[in-house]
């Protein structure tokens, strides 16, 4: 609490100040010692290469560009040959854990408030170390009030600081809304350009295993319609290095989307420095019959489809969205054009969902281009099951994504 009250007074401080910036060299904490990474911990390895559970090793010629540039290990590929390869290997958690970081270290104005995000290392480890090497000031433990700690990170933003704001479920966030929609979206256009909101706001969510209703939120479809906000979706660690390091240095408030299943996955990443365009689709495979438009723990299912329906003498063109809020319209308007077939596959629900809007993107703006109508495979409009054979049948899965190409492609 101790430094809840720090922060509070640290806030009035610069409050008073009369413009939109502060000393950052007032903001810079010296580290108690170095971040001594994960080496004791234990954790269930999923590789983004698919050769564990994902089940995503493809066979002969075609089938080896399933796995595209945003996964670095190929298919079919030996571990002495991956480890050959430039770069590290992480895990997603630990990718989004090194870009919070660097950019901690590059900037001392961004700071991290929420639940646990201190010592404990926050729920799913995305702080873990943080706390010790930039003290408890810049990685500040919150009570559990979501809607005045995230409120108090829109007030940071206000003051020149970047907060970073962890949600420990997205769903907990609803009670942000009020914070996130009035004040986050709006306050920039309500001050007349007085105040920018450079804020990210990131954590956990989507269907995990049996984690129950209130607990596998899809919250894009909530966020979507705020004026003033960008939403992202990471799927891969690469992508969710680079896309948090852009999101911090953003001008713009960011919605970070990161999905419960996707920690576990490893990739190999550069060493050298990168950011990801945060208004930039991904083409993680090229095709010619049928564009699979997706994002997030989908681009899985669709790449085990995709595995089958090569099989099966089809050309998918699979394009992983990232950006849910703008749309890139280039790329995927140039896929159309290509292959003339959309199958949009999102774990969101269908009424009111990313799909449904992009739908209307690209009929609105593509359709003469378009040989059938728009399909699109959704969660169903139902609370998610605990039951997990019941939560299974809620979900997308890659059969219906076979089934719904063989259909779109007749």
């Amino acid at each position: 609490m101790a430094a809840i009250f720090q922060g509070a007074g640290a806030a009035a401080a610069l409050s008073s100040s009369p413009s939109n910036s502060i000393d950052s060299k007032k903001f810079l904490f010296s580290p108690r010692r170095p971040y001594s990474g994960m080496k004791g911990a234990s954790f269930v390895v999923v590789r983004s290469d698919g050769r564990a559970s994902l089940d995503l090793n493809p066979k002969g010629r075609r089938a080896q560009q399933l796995i595209a540039n945003a996964v670095a290990t190929k298919a079919g590929s030996s571990a002495a040959s991956s480890s050959s390869k430039p770069g590290h290997e992480l895990l997603l958690f630990e990718a989004l854990q090194e870009g919070l970081e660097e950019e901690m270290e590059r900037d001392p104005c961004v700071c991290v408030m929420g639940e646990d995000v201190g010592h404990y290392g926050g729920s799913y480890k995305v702080t873990k170390g943080l706390a010790t090497k930039f003290g408890d000031l810049r990685v500040l433990d919150t009570p559990i009030a979501e809607n005045s700690f995230t409120g108090m990170g829109i007030g940071a933003a206000m003051t020149g600081l970047r907060p970073v704001v962890e949600g420990m479920n997205m769903g907990f966030l609803l009670l942000a809304f009020n914070q996130i929609s009035n004040n986050c979206g709006m306050l920039h256009y309500t001050s007349g350009g007085q105040f920018t909101i450079p804020i990210v706001i990131r954590g956990p969510g989507g269907v995990g295993r049996q984690l129950g209703a209130e607990h596998s939120q899809r919250l894009e479809s909530y966020f979507q319609s705020i004026p003033g906000i960008q939403m992202v979706a990471c799927s891969t660690p690469y992508n969710a290095k680079g896309l948090m390091k852009a999101a911090i240095r953003s001008e713009n408030p960011v919605i970070l989307f990161e999905h419960v299943l996707l920690y576990n996955l490893k990739e190999r990443i550069p060493d050298e420095e990168y950011i990801c365009n945060l208004e930039e689709a991904e083409m993680v495979r090229p095709g010619e019959h049928v564009t699979i438009l997706t994002y997030s723990r989908m681009r899985y299912h669709v790449m085990q489809a995709a595995k089958t329906l090569v099989n099966k003498g089809y050309d998918p063109e699979v394009i992983d969205i990232r950006s849910l809020k703008p749309f890139d319209l280039y790329t995927i308007g140039n896929s159309v054009k290509k292959t003339h077939r959309v199958l949009i596959v999102e774990e969101c629900m269908r009424t009111g969902g990313i799909g449904a809007s992009l739908t209307a993107a690209i009929t609105e703006n593509f359709h003469d281009y378009l040989d059938a109508p728009v399909m699109c495979l959704s969660s169903q409009d139902v609370p998610t099951p605990y039951a997990g054979t019941l939560e299974e049948w809620t979900v997308v899965q890659p059969a219906q994504i076979v089934t719904a190409v063989e259909q779109l492609c007749q």
